[in-house]
């Protein structure tokens, strides 16, 4: 009798943590399959053409992972590109520069920025997904 009364809110508990934890913001690699995948099933995710040479990517990548400790942060993968090797996904997306992130829900189109590092505008551009 008492496990039933102390296990039920331990079960409510760990129910909310893991429905928090899957909402948060994840990045990944990037691969045909995962992006097709999360579009077909209408899911939020963005494009992030980085390359390790370029600053803005690594500034862009330090905001994006202290947003996924955030449990806060949209909820929506982040596709990792590596903007050097990924040519033609590059030329059929029209991406002219390192540091694009482009958010799609599903597989439409919902937001586009190049260079942008700062938190707020960040999340607002992944936000926009929702």
């Amino acid at each position: 009798m008492h496990c039933t009364r102390f296990a039920r809110p331990l079960l409510a508990t760990a129910l909310l943590l893991s429905s928090a934890l899957a909402q948060a913001l994840t990045l990944a690699p990037y691969s045909a399959q995962a992006l097709a995948k999360a579009q077909q099933a209408g899911e939020p995710v963005a494009l992030h053409f980085h390359a390790t040479w370029c600053p803005t990517c690594a500034a862009q990548t330090k905001v994006l992972k202290a947003m996924q400790a955030d449990a806060k942060s949209p909820n929506i993968t982040v596709l990792v590109a590596d903007y050097d090797k990924e040519v033609a996904l590059k030329k059929q997306l029209k991406v002219q520069r390192q540091s694009t992130l482009i958010v799609y829900k599903g597989a439409t189109e919902k937001a586009r920025s190049s260079g942008e590092t700062q938190a707020e505008a960040l999340t607002t551009l992944l936000q926009s997904a929702q």
